[in-house]
């Protein structure tokens, strides 16, 4: 073992020049810091537990860590939300100093007059670690996030150890930029798009006209009543209401495998392919049907909670059809959509329209009933706006 203060050479350069290169034959921030780590360590770092926390542009996740330890199969993931922030656990913790200052600490656990300021400390200690060091990693926007390292050699990490690792530190830093920014580039089209368009834009699909055309379970919604609504409400309050409405409908589409394309005003579009190497056109029908009767009972939830409130029910209609509709970009050079469009997607939500001529809150076409097991109860056929012929629709037992 290496004992602090003795001379050591560390050719750290390697590594340098692989992290310079990207990383190669590490696709992932959790593959990169598993074959940093084991670099590291083949070089002559006595690590013990490695970790990088980065910040990243996410509706509910304010940042990330991946946590690697001697010996361990795997990287650990973990996200946290914009909550931990004005947490005391985060607050007293060296990482939020690192960010806020952009100051190396070091914590040299093996000397009996080390600072104990950070309560995680006591847990290092117990673990048989002798020295913690965490840095900065600047990124060129002036943004600052942290790596910690840490080792169970007696003594501590020698002055060689500790000059290896400031070494590695810039190329480190670029290389959790550029991660940092695909990530965050994948999260907003998650966020904007959905999963399933967002990854086809990720893969070039990018110009006006791109698209392809798919058979799938078109499912439109809408909000009853929403004018006087917004006429009654403050803006905070109806901009409330609404987003209590999307977590019931959009969420359990998301939850049931579907992916939501629009938000239209009060409205939401949204689809459940049917794929070869995906979903059967049964298994596409049935989650559209089961995502309905989730998005139905958290309608009832949420109701349930506006009467206890003294405020009145939220109305709402569901309307399910099943065909080929065309899946691309749409809209102008400069500004474009990723949708569906055709006449499938036009009687998806003339169905949705019938649900307050019927007096219904869930309506379906006979091309999703027949594909589906169990009963459910026609209502008929009925003309619809701008479609030629009369369409068969239905309902199930259990809904209004």
């Amino acid at each position: 073992m290496n004992e602090v203060g003795k001379e050591d050479h560390i050719d750290i350069e390697p590594v340098v020049d692989w992290l310079v290169a990207g990383a190669p034959g590490a696709p992932l921030s959790q593959d990169i810091l598993m074959a940093l780590a084991e670099r590291l360590v083949e070089h002559g770092l006595p690590l013990y537990r490695a970790a990088v926390f980065v910040t990243t542009l996410h509706p509910n996740v304010m940042g990330r860590g991946f946590f690697w330890v001697a010996g361990a199969k795997a990287v650990e993931v973990g996200e946290a939300p914009y909550s931990i922030l004005d947490s005391e656990e985060y607050l007293r913790n060296p990482v939020a100093r690192v960010v806020q200052e952009g100051n190396e600490i070091r914590r040299h656990l093996a000397d009996p007059e080390c600072l104990d300021d950070f309560p995680m400390l006591e847990g290092l200690r117990q673990d048989g670690v002798t020295d913690y060091v965490i840095m900065p990693l600047e990124f060129t926007n002036g943004e600052i996030h942290a790596g910690s390292w840490s080792t169970r050699q007696e003594g501590g990490f020698s002055a060689t150890q500790l000059a290896a690792l400031r070494r590695i530190r810039p190329a480190l830093s670029r290389l959790a930029e550029i991660m940092a920014l695909k990530r965050v580039a994948r999260n907003l089209l998650d966020a904007y798009l959905g999963s399933q368009s967002g990854e086809k834009v990720l893969a070039g699909k990018i110009k006006l006209g791109d698209g392809e055309d798919i058979h799938a379970v078109i499912w439109f919604c809408d909000l009853r009543g929403s004018t006087p609504l917004a006429d009654s409400l403050s803006r905070s309050d109806f901009l409330a209401l609404l987003n209590d409405y999307f977590e019931c409908m959009a969420g359990a589409v998301l939850d049931g495998g579907g992916e939501v394309l629009r938000f239209i005003g009060d409205a939401a579009l949204a689809i459940f392919p049917v794929a070869d190497e995906g979903d059967s056109v049964e298994a596409a029908c049935a989650k559209a049907v089961a995502a309905a009767g989730d998005a139905m009972a958290r309608m009832a939830e949420l109701n349930a909670r506006r009467l206890a409130a003294g405020e009145d029910e939220i109305g709402f209609g569901i309307g399910l059809h099943l065909g080929n509709v065309m899946y691309g970009n749409i809209g102008t050079p400069s500004r474009i959509e990723f949708s569906v469009i055709g006449a499938a997607a036009n009687e998806a939500a003339r169905i949705e329209g019938m649900c307050k001529v019927l007096g219904r809150n869930f309506l379906l076409s006979g091309e999703v009933v027949r594909h589906l097991e169990g009963d459910r109860h026609s209502l008929g056929r009925h003309g619809l706006r701008g479609v030629g012929e009369e369409i068969e629709v239905f309902t199930l037992p259990e809904s209004r």
